[in-house]
């Protein structure tokens, strides 16, 4: 196992849908029948059935003088428009064959070669495989910088989701891509690397190349298995020697409410990590006394895609004054969403509380703003880490923790 990078594999969420799903969710707008739980002008039809929607259908199916769509279609369309109603864009449905194509998302697993791919602040395409991934059966390893893809070169210009998608594909004999990268001693190589069922890891860690007293840590998601996997990196991460961290919440969209709680609870020492309040009140969630990273000097990267958990962990280290963040407004999410299984194989998400950060703030359409706020770098460069490299080594040059 290579001393540099761990990838801490076989992660599951379960808590938030990515922004495709959700548009696709939202696309359809129509109005409802044999559902329940209407308010204001539908109390009558808590009673009675929904009446109206049954004088329709008897109408439609009277007069109406072409074939109507599928019992299923109509109804879920239905369900569509009822829920839109809430203008709540985190209620919302989902149909069995989308139900089911969000489980395999969900569960985190896709056909590739994997490996993390870091766009450096100077200027390449550094790769980081996962142990036991093909990548490293090729023989890449921690920091072999990319230069080609099937013999077409690449450099940082290149989109990031293209990049990705050049590195998946479906798993079958002889299907895969051909690296071409260069080695520390400078020289290059090319390898072919087949396709294969890869876990996306829910923890990332490293020690920075650069600068070997600081460790990198990003958290890729909130799984059940997530506040283990980042106490097993911070174990690595200290017999390495470093003497700082970055936490890194960067693209994250969230996961499990109480998995978030937890490893938050681990880079802060004690006071209120989230409030959470639904419709019987408010609660506080405190942190332990104790933690394996309070030690730590620390530097947290956010960016307009951390959501929800990642946006809770953050808040509780900026507000208890832990550390700073560095980067730009996070999304904004915070509510927490209950997923409902139906009897037909689809779903239901429904807004159950929301949350507020230990100085009170409000997450939900504001998100955090970072101590230090940075523009993306045109072309990819990773200058937030940069800047947390050069904050944690002045904390280090003062003795100070945070």
């Amino acid at each position: 196992m290579n001393s540099r990078s761990r990838v801490i594999v076989r992660s599951l969420l379960t808590g938030i849908v990515a922004g495709v799903i959700l548009a696709a969710v939202f696309a359809a707008g129509f109005f409802v029948r044999d559902i329940v739980g209407a308010s204001g002008q539908a109390a009558d039809a808590e009673e009675d059935g929904y009446q109206l929607l049954d004088e329709v259908q008897r109408l439609l199916d009277a007069h109406f003088v072409r074939e109507q769509p599928e019992y299923a279609q109509r109804e879920y369309g239905a369900i569509r428009g009822m829920l839109n109603t809430l203008n709540d864009p985190y209620t919302f449905f989902i149909d069995p064959p989308v139900a089911a194509s969000e489980s395999d998302v969900l569960a985190g697993t896709y056909g590739g070669i994997g490996v993390q791919i870091v766009r450096s602040e100077a200027g390449e395409l550094v790769l980081f495989p996962f142990d036991g991934s093909p990548t490293i059966d090729a023989g890449i390893e921690d920091g072999d910088v990319l230069l080609a893809v099937n013999s077409v070169p690449v450099d940082i210009s290149i989109q990031a989701d293209v990049l990705d998608q050049m590195m998946r594909g479906e798993v079958r004999d002889g299907n895969g891509v051909e690296l071409t990268v260069r080695k520390a001693d400078g020289q290059e190589m090319t390898a072919f690397v087949p396709f294969a069922a890869i876990n996306v890891p829910s923890v990332v860690w490293r020690v920075l190349a650069d600068d070997p007293q600081i460790g990198y840590l990003q958290v890729m998601r909130f799984t059940g298995r997530t506040p283990d996997e980042v106490r097993a990196a911070i174990d690595g991460l200290r017999a390495e020697g470093v003497q700082a961290l970055v936490l890194d919440l960067r693209n994250n969209a969230g996961g499990l409410l109480q998995e978030s709680i937890s490893v938050a609870d681990e880079f802060v020492d004690g006071g209120v990590i989230v409030y959470q309040r639904n419709a019987r009140g408010e609660n506080a969630f405190p942190a332990a006394d104790g933690g394996v990273a309070i030690d730590f000097p620390l530097i947290v990267l956010v960016n307009q895609g951390t959501a929800s958990g990642a946006e809770l962990v953050a808040g509780a280290i900026q507000d208890s004054g832990r550390a700073n963040l560095i980067g730009q407004r996070t999304y904004g999410k915070g509510t927490v969403q209950q997923i409902f299984p139906l009897s037909d194989g689809s779903s239901l998400h429904v807004t159950s509380s929301e949350w507020f950060t230990p100085a009170h703030q409000a997450l939900e359409r504001a998100g955090l703003t970072p101590n230090t706020v940075m523009q993306p770098d045109a072309e990819g460069r990773d200058v937030e880490l940069g800047e947390a490299v050069r904050q944690l080594n002045e904390m280090l040059a003062s003795g100070t923790t945070s």
